[in-house]
């Protein structure tokens, strides 16, 4: 039996949002979250039955900032795990620095370790660095931990997280330890669908899709993030951007690339630099700075001539 803790399960709302100047631990804004409800339901659910949640839906609809919104509102610790094409399963656990060991052997082998480095080198477990996972169950707190774009790397690498996110536990092959979880964590899984997840994962997973969000709650959104900009020009960059999109998804089905939030509420970011008329003025002309939203040279000759 793995320990867990008895206080009251933590519950979350989505409606805790931060100061329009507060900065996270590296110096960036905090930017409001604002999930629908069923996202909100899927969130204490996942707390609630202590398994993880597995997050798709289209690149830019705002999957990865829910963890950050959940640790945030919810005032507990955040992990993030980003995982490449090089990620191991072990990588989020931890790491162990053989090649580190070797030299401090050889350095003490001729003498140039003080005691204290000598006494340290001959413990395996100086060697031993905790990924996010890790640090998580390390922790005596419930720990937000974000797996990102988990389909991003090999597909043996979710079958490879089987016992870690089921048993909470694992085992430091190099000494033999066995860590397990003090206080279940509250995992957050993204994925983009580049590649299909294991059955045997997906069991253990429960799932939400991120929609892409309605004209009402794109404003909101927008409002949120730039509460002094006009409404004038709220409402007629989202007119401009979901003209867009439709034409994409006539174009490109429901599955081809097209623009997001997150390009959105840059394209908002560049344009609220002018006064209002003259934004709007942009905004009633050709599409003004299409780099932001059209990110291929095909789209620039596709939406620019129309």
């Amino acid at each position: 039996m793995f320990e867990t803790v008895t206080e009251k399960l933590p519950v979350y709302t989505g409606t805790k949002q931060p100061d329009p100047d507060e900065r996270d631990a590296n110096g960036r804004s905090r930017l409001p979250y604002l999930p629908n409800p069923e996202l909100v339901e899927a969130v204490n659910l996942a707390i609630y039955l202590e398994r993880p949640l597995l997050l798709k839906g289209e690149p830019g609809c705002g999957k990865t900032q829910l963890a950050p919104a959940v640790a945030y509102e919810l005032g507990l610790p955040l992990e993030a795990w980003y995982v490449k094409s090089t990620s191991r399963a072990r990588d989020g656990l931890y790491t162990y620095d053989a090649v580190g060991r070797l030299r401090d052997a050889q350095l003490a082998a001729s003498g140039r370790l003080s005691a204290e480095q000598l006494l340290a080198s001959e413990n395996p477990a100086s060697y031993i660095r905790w990924g996010p996972l890790g640090r998580a169950f390390l922790r005596e707190r419930r720990t937000i931990v974000l797996i990102d774009e988990i389909d991003k790397a090999d597909i043996d690498f979710p079958n490879d997280l089987l016992l870690e996110l089921d048993e909470r536990r694992f085992v430091v092959e190099e000494t033999g330890q066995e860590v397990q979880a003090i206080a279940p964590p509250i995992v957050f899984i993204t994925s983009n669908d580049e590649k299909d997840l294991p059955d045997a994962f997906l069991r253990r997973c429960l799932f939400h899709y991120v929609e892409f969000p309605k004209r009402d709650r794109l404003i909101e959104i927008i409002h949120a993030l730039f509460p002094a900009t006009p409404a004038a020009i709220v409402d007629q960059a989202i007119t401009r951007f979901e003209a867009l999109r439709e034409e994409m998804r006539k174009d490109k089905g429901e599955a081809g690339k097209k623009v997001s939030t997150s390009e959105l509420i840059d394209w908002v970011r560049v344009l609220r630099r002018y006064p209002e008329d003259e934004a709007l003025a942009k905004l009633n002309s050709k599409l003004p700075y299409p780099g932001v939203l059209l990110k291929s040279w095909e789209d620039h000759i596709r939406y620019l001539k129309k």
